[in-house]
């Protein structure tokens, strides 16, 4: 089994690269679903973050408020990466599970899809790292309207991020997804071809 690393700025495109790939039969595994999974109360996010942080992050059902979260650690770097450390570790043993898992399961590929995937050092649990790149007022625009943030809030979390161009030099291939979504699943299709023989 091959284990992909799938990475880019937010509003690049990946989930749509992680949508093609899942129907080429890859096992995708969503490294924002597994940060929202470990935050429920009893996991070991959750415990994680109120001992980093306290109490104020909870809301009334003791789940963590992300948006309580967000505001405290995208305004302040320092906070940012007292969260990360809190909680990256925590998901790399479930990304770790769940690949072990896609491989028992006879998986062509398993795909880790998470925009902070070179800063959590994630990549040294994949064989190879894919980057989508797009331009930056597509993937501003993109973010604004999927989550109802400002253009400065979204340049915000992008600061809080390795560059689209530093992702690219550090990835074995980069995705251009600056044409139609046709455009973007055959390059997807013929990459996917190369690695694993099979075509679509």
């Amino acid at each position: 089994m091959i284990k992909i690393g799938l990475t880019g700025v937010i509003g690049s495109g990946k989930a749509e690269v992680a949508r093609i790939l899942a129907l080429l039969g890859a096992t995708v595994i969503f490294a924002d679903k597994i940060s929202r999974e470990i935050y429920e109360p009893g996991d070991p996010g959750h415990q994680a973050v109120v001992e980093t942080f306290g109490e104020d992050v909870l809301d009334e059902d003791e789940r963590i408020d992300r948006a309580a979260l967000a505001a405290i650690v995208f305004s302040d770097d320092s906070q940012r990466r007292r969260l990360e450390q809190a909680v990256w570790p925590v998901m790399a043993r479930v990304v770790e599970e769940r690949m072990q898992e896609a491989d028992a399961e006879d998986a062509p590929a398993a795909v880790l899809e998470a925009a902070v995937l070179f800063e959590a050092g994630w990549d040294s649990l994949v064989d190879e790292v894919w980057a989508v790149t797009t331009p930056e007022a597509t993937s501003i625009d993109r973010v604004r309207r999927r989550d109802g943030l400002t253009a400065e809030q979204v340049r915000a979390r992008m600061a809080a991020q390795l560059s689209a161009e530093e992702k690219a030099s550090r990835a074995d291939r980069v995705i251009a997804n600056d044409g139609t979504l046709d455009d973007l699943r055959v390059a997807v299709e013929h990459i996917w071809t190369e690695m694993t023989g099979q075509t679509p």
